[in-house]
């Protein structure tokens, strides 16, 4: 988790999710004809992991030491069930509370439904993610990856779920025709608010990202979340994002997120 700064506004506050947002558009280093738009007003804010903290009021409303892990995470592809296989191999009983429960019969995965498709989610064990330690445990408190990752001191996204370790960034793709008649790949990154979750985003009992309270970064997002970006963008695209988000910040930002304009 980020360090947190000194100033904690009252939690539960979320901001409007349209509002102004700028962007910067530039072509990959490493591929001519792939072709990034970056939101600077969601790269520049402060924005923050606040679970654990009194800010996290989870996205189930009742349970706040839940975060955002209630519902299990949908595993994107082979590659990604592969990665959290692997992970489930590293986690002793030290590590993770439901471990028995995990390897045991029902497993840790269930075949779920996802925009109408078969799909394979993490498994849901006393109403959140099977991999989520709860209050009392012994090794502390939530995901069993990402604290596992830490103590072996990798990148959490080497364990994790993809959506996990995405969230809260969102990226899509596709494939854009210029007026030439010549393709290219255009990729955005940009904030997973709460439409980001579909049809069901409005029924969130609360979403960190447009909250004042967790907009208390030391960092901006697009340091504090540098593996990550890295990751969906590759090394040297995300130097050069690096780059153009330290200058403009030296600059000012003419959109500051309304949630980071009001934390501070």
């Amino acid at each position: 988790m980020d360090c947190v700064a000194n100033s904690h506004p009252e939690p539960g506050q979320e901001v409007e999710l349209d509002f102004a947002r700028e962007w910067v558009e530039f072509y990959d280093p490493d591929n001519a004809e792939h072709l990034i738009a970056a939101d600077l007003t969601w790269l520049l804010s402060r924005w923050t992991c606040v679970f654990g903290t009194p800010a996290c009021r989870g996205t189930v409303e009742g349970r706040p030491d839940d975060g955002c892990c209630s519902h299990g995470a949908f595993l994107s592809d082979d590659d990604d069930r592969a990665r959290l296989d692997d992970a489930v191999k590293k986690l002793t009983d030290a590590d993770w509370q439901f471990r028995e429960k995990g390897l045991g019969r029902k497993g840790h995965l269930e075949l779920d439904e996802h925009d109408g498709q078969p799909q394979y989610r993490t498994r849901k064990h006393k109403d959140a993610c099977i991999f989520l330690n709860r209050p009392g445990f012994p090794g502390g408190v939530g995901c069993a990856l990402h604290s596992k990752a830490l103590k072996l001191g990798v990148p959490p996204l080497t364990m994790k779920p993809d959506v996990c370790w995405q969230l809260p960034i969102r990226r899509s793709q596709e494939w854009v025709t210029r007026p030439d008649g010549t393709e290219i790949l255009k990729t955005w990154v940009t904030e997973y608010d709460r439409r980001g979750w579909g049809s069901g985003g409005a029924d969130l009992h609360w979403y960190c990202t447009g909250d004042p309270a967790a907009h208390v970064g030391a960092k901006q997002v697009w340091e504090s979340l540098a593996d990550e970006l890295t990751e969906l963008l590759g090394a040297k695209a995300y130097s050069e994002l690096a780059a153009m988000c330290k200058r403009r910040s030296k600059l000012g930002l003419i959109a500051v997120h309304p949630a980071t304009r009001i934390a501070e």
